[in-house]
Protein backbone atom coordinates (compact mmCIF):
# COMPACT_ATOMS: atom_id res chain seq x y z
CA UNK A 1 0.00 0.00 0.00
CA UNK A 2 1.65 3.61 -0.75
CA UNK A 3 0.47 6.53 1.72
CA UNK A 4 1.35 9.68 1.19
CA UNK A 5 3.27 11.86 4.02
CA UNK A 6 4.08 15.50 4.54
CA UNK A 7 4.74 18.46 6.73
CA UNK A 8 1.84 20.79 7.04
CA UNK A 9 3.11 24.63 6.59
CA UNK A 10 1.27 26.12 9.32
CA UNK A 11 2.33 24.05 12.09
CA UNK A 12 5.47 22.12 10.99
CA UNK A 13 3.40 19.00 12.24
CA UNK A 14 3.44 15.68 10.26
CA UNK A 15 0.64 14.91 8.01
CA UNK A 16 -0.69 12.09 6.35
CA UNK A 17 -3.43 11.93 3.58
CA UNK A 18 -7.06 10.54 4.75
CA UNK A 19 -8.46 10.78 1.35
CA UNK A 20 -9.90 13.65 0.82
CA UNK A 21 -7.59 15.95 3.77
CA UNK A 22 -4.31 15.93 5.47
CA UNK A 23 -4.65 14.42 9.13
CA UNK A 24 -2.43 14.53 12.10
CA UNK A 25 -3.51 11.13 12.91
CA UNK A 26 -1.52 8.11 10.89
CA UNK A 27 -4.39 6.02 11.49
CA UNK A 28 -6.46 8.06 8.86
CA UNK A 29 -4.08 7.28 6.21
CA UNK A 30 -5.57 5.61 3.17
CA UNK A 31 -3.81 3.69 -0.04
CA UNK A 32 -3.28 5.90 -2.83
CA UNK A 33 -1.81 3.68 -5.16
CA UNK A 34 -1.50 4.86 -8.54
CA UNK A 35 -2.97 8.33 -7.74
CA UNK A 36 -0.18 9.04 -5.50
CA UNK A 37 1.75 11.41 -8.06
CA UNK A 38 -1.29 13.56 -9.26
CA UNK A 39 -2.09 14.14 -5.72
CA UNK A 40 1.16 15.08 -4.80
CA UNK A 41 1.67 17.53 -7.42
CA UNK A 42 -2.42 19.11 -6.76
CA UNK A 43 -1.35 19.67 -2.91
CA UNK A 44 2.31 20.93 -3.43
CA UNK A 45 1.00 23.67 -5.63
CA UNK A 46 -1.67 24.49 -3.56
CA UNK A 47 1.44 25.24 -1.10
CA UNK A 48 -1.01 23.07 1.58
CA UNK A 49 2.12 20.90 2.82
CA UNK A 50 5.65 21.56 2.31
CA UNK A 51 7.30 18.63 0.04
CA UNK A 52 4.57 15.71 0.33
CA UNK A 53 6.31 12.28 -0.50
CA UNK A 54 4.92 8.85 -1.14
CA UNK A 55 5.64 5.81 1.40
CA UNK A 56 5.09 2.42 1.37
CA UNK A 57 2.92 1.19 4.39
CA UNK A 58 1.62 -2.23 5.31
CA UNK A 59 -2.47 -2.36 6.48
CA UNK A 60 -2.12 -4.16 10.16
CA UNK A 61 -4.93 -4.26 12.42
CA UNK A 62 -6.70 -1.69 9.75
CA UNK A 63 -3.82 0.74 10.70
CA UNK A 64 -1.21 1.85 8.26
CA UNK A 65 2.60 1.49 9.16
CA UNK A 66 5.16 2.25 7.37
CA UNK A 67 8.02 -0.21 6.17
CA UNK A 68 10.69 2.54 6.79
CA UNK A 69 11.63 2.77 9.94
CA UNK A 70 12.56 6.37 9.18
CA UNK A 71 8.92 6.90 7.75
CA UNK A 72 7.85 5.29 11.49
CA UNK A 73 9.55 6.73 13.69
CA UNK A 74 8.44 10.17 12.15
CA UNK A 75 4.91 8.94 12.41
CA UNK A 76 5.13 9.23 16.29
CA UNK A 77 5.78 12.89 15.96
CA UNK A 78 8.33 15.37 16.76
CA UNK A 79 8.61 15.03 20.51
CA UNK A 80 10.43 11.29 19.67
CA UNK A 81 12.89 12.72 17.69
CA UNK A 82 16.11 13.90 19.88
CA UNK A 83 17.99 17.25 18.59
CA UNK A 84 21.61 15.76 17.47
CA UNK A 85 22.84 19.28 17.48
CA UNK A 86 22.58 20.10 21.08
CA UNK A 87 25.42 19.35 22.79
CA UNK A 88 26.89 19.68 26.24
CA UNK A 89 27.93 22.58 28.13
CA UNK A 90 31.02 20.52 29.43
CA UNK A 91 31.70 17.15 27.31
CA UNK A 92 33.99 16.15 30.30
CA UNK A 93 31.33 15.76 32.77
CA UNK A 94 29.74 13.21 30.23
CA UNK A 95 32.81 10.95 30.90
CA UNK A 96 32.13 11.85 34.98
CA UNK A 97 29.25 10.43 35.12
CA UNK A 98 29.33 7.02 33.25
Amino acid sequence: MIILTGNDLKSGAVVWWDGAEWSLHIENAVDVGDEAEAIMAREESARRVNVPYSVEATLTDGIARPNHIKDRVRGLGPTVRPDLTLKPDNPAAIEEIV
